[in-house]
């Protein structure tokens, strides 16, 4: 599936904004540390900004803030914001042959799992599974740095 830029630099913005709750978060800090304009992030998250999933304060100390439920907000949620039914359909003509009807039925089935996946995967799965796996490559570095030092012993 190929998303609008928009759409991807939502789901990292949200997700990162989700993954630091109750933290007001300045839009120039998010927009470093994916590597893109902070003008064009704000205009971005201006859309879930009215779908209540973000909120956002002016001024000093002010930012973007997760206003959402990670435990229920989906992938599905964030791309269904920017990409709207383009998600869903594909209303293509198909000839009417044996193959073309094969062809379109797998294609639909496709779209159909992968559809059922954006929908199964909250903000929350996604922070979850980043945190373990920021934890096993601490543990790795701990346990690389306790052989060193054993071997220097």
């Amino acid at each position: 599936m190929k998303l609008n830029q928009a759409t991807r630099l939502a789901i990292w913005s949200i997700v990162e904004l989700a993954s630091r709750p109750g933290e007001q978060v300045p839009v120039n800090e998010i927009a470093q540390i994916y590597g893109i304009s902070q003008h064009h992030l704000a205009k971005v998250l201006r859309t879930p900004s009215r779908a209540g999933i973000v909120g956002s304060t002016r001024g000093p100390g002010g930012g973007c803030e997760f206003t959402g439920n990670a435990n229920r907000l989906t992938l599905y949620d964030i791309i269904h914001l920017f990409e709207g039914d383009r998600v869903e359909e594909d209303k293509t003509d198909v000839p009417s042959t044996p193959v073309a009807a094969e062809v379109a039925r797998v294609l639909a089935e496709i779209d159909r799992i992968t559809t059922a996946t954006l929908r199964s995967v909250t903000l929350q799965t996604i922070i979850k599974n980043a945190n373990r796996k920021e934890d096993r490559r601490k543990d790795a570095e701990l346990a690389a740095e306790l052989a060193q030092s054993k071997e220097k012993a």
